[in-house]
């Protein structure tokens, strides 16, 4: 995707060619020597032909990478809305958690809070700090508002190692020790057995309640 002035008339194959009335230079960026629109305009041309969920993980992604801040994205979306830019509601519906799988840091988060939703169940609050193990907070994946209940969602990445999982293990035993009901649901039990994983949190949510 290529942006150029409007007013000009480019063909290139393999490429799909944008005009632009203006792109002021807090747009503008570079990478590897070639410029490029920065992340904050970047989002918001993507959003304006992508679904919620995609423009969700792109704009969690940028935040969670460092690569913009909430403040920045908002200031900048202030700045940019106007007819014609269809991407801009799309970003700040993103940032306001209207799309339901908000808060997820990953593919694998993402998944299980549209099976929460889909579900009925609560909403539950993402990347929550808990709990200490030896010199490190616990963040968790998901909690329950109002209950015990945690949830961590083990995909295959950063859960397969000896060191990862005695690093897991310290973890829970720290929630543990602090009265919280931690749940642990694998990559499979969530994409091919969504139906278990909702039904033991029905459980465990009733005992909370």
């Amino acid at each position: 995707d290529v942006a150029i002035g409007r007013g000009r008339h480019v063909n290139r194959i393999g490429h799909r060619i944008h005009t632009v009335t203006r792109l002021p230079d807090a747009d503008r960026t570079t990478v590897s020597g070639i410029p490029v629109t920065g992340v904050e305009r970047t989002l918001v041309d993507v959003a304006r032909d992508t679904r919620p969920d995609r423009v969700t993980a792109a704009v969690d992604g940028a935040l969670r990478d460092l690569l913009t801040t909430e403040d920045s994205l908002h200031r900048r979306v202030a700045v940019l809305r106007g007819p014609g830019r269809a991407g801009v509601g799309a970003v700040v519906r993103a940032l306001e958690g209207l799309e339901i799988t908000q808060g997820g840091h990953s593919w694998l988060e993402r998944e299980f809070l549209r099976i929460v939703a889909d579900a009925g169940l609560p909403r539950p609050v993402t990347q929550a700090e808990l709990a200490r193990a030896g010199d490190h907070l616990v963040r968790v994946d998901a909690v329950f508002p109002g209950t015990r209940v945690v949830v961590e969602v083990l995909g295959y990445r950063y859960h397969r190692t000896a060191s990862q999982m005695a690093r897991d293990a310290q973890r829970t035993n720290a929630l543990l020790a602090q009265g919280y009901e931690p749940y642990q649901f694998t990559y499979r039990q969530v994409v091919d057995a969504p139906h278990e994983v909702i039904a033991t949190l029905r459980s465990a949510l009733g005992r909370a309640a």
